[in-house]
């Protein structure tokens, strides 16, 4: 147990401090499926760390490629100079993501990668004489990071409210939640398609030739497993091609297998012009993130006046050690064992979480890949404490969940099997049924 004094001088991200210094939950190993406590104890990894570990822990090609990386180049700049490895994973992302994109920049963070996204949305609209192309379209309950710019086009009210003023030129799309038509679907819910079509809304009220581009989760995980319903996304395109607006999806948490697809996009079987990416890209090892371009971004760039096409960067844009792992991490997902075992394990998945449905508070189960939303009736006056009451019980009882507001969200990692299930719902229906 760390001392008084220790735990006071961690400041802890997103994480009620008070309340978890009185009583920590500390992991101390992790190997496959699970974490060990300081004590040794299991703790079956039912969210993969933070949406961010597909391959399980310790993975050995990820673990050795790694080791490996360390000893041979520890650091290399990416402003005006790189190393091999960054332009062979390049090539290898183009491959994994189907050939649908035509380039990749690097960045560190989910959060790196919204706000480069944005950058090159807007350096792009420049470069072809459309200046006043600034505004950008996003989603309500939307997660897109936490900087300036993914927080401006952010959609969660508790994420904003402290931070203005934020970024101007933004609007909302609704979001595609609704309980009444919706509740307890399986999979891509039947109502709510019609939602894109605001999108003609905001067009008529900025005018198309304001609008730079539109940025969505085509699954919103951060906010309680939020799905879009069938046809929403291909309508977004639809729309945006119609009107010249660019469309970004923001595939941070739905990228690298998490659909039982490689991406978000090959699961709807709807591309977008630009992907953000980070978590799965190297299972969490190494902080990475990416962000994918059609080619026509990157060729009008290229075609302005010679020299820096586009002032935008980060000290550890393609660190060695990161690229290293998310090599490895590729070559794990391109083995095809991974995405298989998934795509075999989701229809049980289905009916496992499905099967809490009828248990005290359970108002709503939302599902889809390897992904599952629980929403529990909100303790009046207390917002939340009904499902932290139930993320606490689940951690002693050997289980990692994580919680948004009232809903308790899973989503393991791909290599699980029946008997991880069965554990992680087992555990929780009886955490439900004790649950005030």
């Amino acid at each position: 147990m760390a001392s008084t004094t220790s735990m006071n001088s961690y400041w802890m991200p997103f994480t009620a401090n008070r309340d978890y210094k009185a009583a920590p939950r500390m992991v101390a190993s992790a190997s496959g499926m699970f974490y060990k406590d300081e004590n040794g104890r299991e703790i079956l990894d039912g969210t993969a760390g933070l949406w961010c570990v597909p391959l399980g822990h310790a993975q050995p090609k990820v673990v050795a490629a790694v080791q490996h990386a360390v000893a041979t180049l520890d650091y290399a700049p990416a402003f005006q100079m790189s190393h091999p490895a960054a332009f062979e994973l390049a090539d290898k992302l183009m491959t994994f993501t189907g050939n649908k994109f035509g380039q990749v920049f690097y960045t560190n963070s989910g959060s790196e990668s919204v706000d480069t996204a944005m950058k090159m949305v807007l350096a792009y609209h420049r470069a072809r004489g459309e200046a006043q192309r600034t505004r950008f379209i996003s989603r309500e309950r939307g997660y897109h990071g936490v900087g300036f710019g993914g927080l401006s086009v952010g959609g969660i009210g508790a994420n904003r409210k402290h931070f203005g003023p934020l970024l101007t030129g933004v609007d909302y799309l609704p979001h595609t939640l609704s309980l009444e038509h919706n509740a307890f679907s399986k999979g891509e819910p039947n109502w709510g398609a019609h939602l894109a079509d605001d999108l003609e809304r905001l067009v008529t009220l900025h005018d198309a030739s304001n609008i730079a581009a539109v940025i969505v989760e085509p699954l919103a995980g951060s906010a309680g497993v939020i799905l879009p319903p069938k046809g929403y996304l291909k309508r977004l395109r639809e729309l945006c091609d119609k009107h010249g607006i660019l469309l970004i999806f923001d595939e941070v948490i739905t990228g690298f297998g998490r659909m039982t697809t490689p991406f978000g996009m090959d699961y709807f079987d709807v591309v977008p012009d630009l992907m953000t990416t980070a978590k799965g890209l190297t299972n969490g090892v190494v902080p990475m993130g990416a962000v994918f371009s059609k080619g026509f971004i990157y060729d009008t760039l290229m075609n302005g006046p010679a020299g820096i096409e586009f002032f935008h960067g980060y000290t550890y844009s393609g660190h060695p050690l990161a690229v290293a792992a998310a090599l490895a991490s590729l070559e794990v997902f391109m083995e095809g064992e991974v995405l298989a075992n998934a795509k075999a394990m989701a229809p049980y998945w289905e009916e496992a979480v499905h099967s809490l449905k009828g248990l005290p508070h359970v108002i709503d189960i939302r599902n889809v890949g390897l992904i599952a939303g629980i929403e529990l009736q909100p303790i009046a006056g207390k917002p939340g404490a009904r499902a932290m009451a139930a993320y606490k019980q689940a951690f002693a009882e050997g289980i990692l969940v994580r919680t948004t507001g009232d809903i308790i969200a899973m989503s393991p990692p791909l290599i699980l099997e029946k008997k991880h299930i069965d554990q992680l719902v087992g555990t929780l229906a009886g955490i439900l049924k004790t649950l005030d």
